[in-house]
């Protein structure tokens, strides 16, 4: 069976100030997710499902659709605010959706298969992808799942500070917790973090989480159990997000399953700030001027 490949691209860029989701790179106006499908289909995944707003979905279809077209299967699923919220009801003044965590389970009805999830706005990279249809094909389980991690030194950007998922692993590279870290940057040598504690550094040959994870179908039913304790406990808090870590730290802690971190030599990037835009087009016309991606990925 051929995995799939889900997609968040709900996400409004507030940082960012534009849906950046959709915004060309490539030579041909490919957006970052168009090489990451395409290197998907490379790759052999089988399906594609797409994440998005509803107020939206008229205009990604007639983007997407068209060059897709006996490609790929695809497939869109909406995150609504009170999707899988059973008789519970979101607060009145709750103004965004769930996050990531709730955006996975919105997509329960349309996977029955292994499948990956990325960020729509991340470039992850060739192998990244080969990595990750070869778990889902070989080794995932209703007891094991992956992650693909990224060398942090690989990801951060020169505009600005990120936020980044800290993959700390035992001896046989399987995930024992991810912590999140605000506000990382390159000093000197070095790679820093600060919180309100002050300045720490983290370890230069860290392996990070960009959001690309490997499941089973199987991991519906528990998330979906999550996600309704966790609205239950946070009623009163309207920002509070389900973040996807949430499920892989239940998944670990409670239902006695493993997470690989399966390493990519591959370079990620990304747009985080306006500034990033730049960079990101010329990394990606290099690996077209370097034979990685045809000048056209469609045609």
């Amino acid at each position: 069976m051929q995995p799939t490949l889900l997609i968040l691209a709900a996400g409004m860029a507030s940082r960012y100030g534009s849906m950046k989701q959709v915004q060309g790179f490539g030579p041909s106006g490919e957006t970052i997710m168009d090489y990451s499908i395409y290197d998907a289909i490379r790759a052999g995944f089988g399906k594609v499902v797409f994440i998005i707003r509803k107020d939206f979905a008229d205009d990604f279809k007639a983007r997407f659709e068209p060059k897709l077209k006996g490609k790929i299967k695809t497939d869109y699923v909406y995150q609504e605010m009170d999707s899988f919220l059973g008789d519970l009801k979101a607060p009145a003044d709750r103004t965004k959706p769930w996050g990531t965590g709730h955006a996975v389970l919105c997509a329960m009805h349309a996977i029955h298969e292994p499948f990956a999830v990325i960020n729509a706005d991340d470039f992850y990279g060739k192998d990244a992808f080969v990595k990750a249809a070869d778990f889902l094909v070989n080794r995932c389980t209703e007891k094991q799942y992956a992650i693909i991690g990224y060398a942090l030194a690989k990801t951060l950007s020169d505009h600005g500070t990120v936020s980044r998922g800290v993959c700390q692993v035992d001896d046989k590279n399987n995930l024992v917790s991810i912590k999140e870290r605000t506000k990382i940057y390159r000093e000197n040598d070095s790679i820093v973090y600060e919180d309100e504690a002050g300045k720490h550094t983290v370890p230069v040959d860290s392996s990070v989480s960009m959001n690309f994870w490997c499941f089973h179908q199987s991991v519906f039913a528990p998330t979906e159990k999550l996600f309704v304790d966790f609205v239950k406990a946070n009623q009163e808090n309207i920002k509070s997000e389900f973040f996807i870590p949430l499920m892989a730290e239940d998944f670990m802690d409670n239902q006695g399953g493993q997470i690989s971190v399966i390493p990519t030599s591959s370079q990620w990037f990304g747009v985080t700030y306006k500034e990033d835009a730049p960079v990101v087009k010329a990394s990606v016309d290099k690996l077209v001027a370097d034979g990685e991606y045809p000048a056209s990925l469609w045609s």
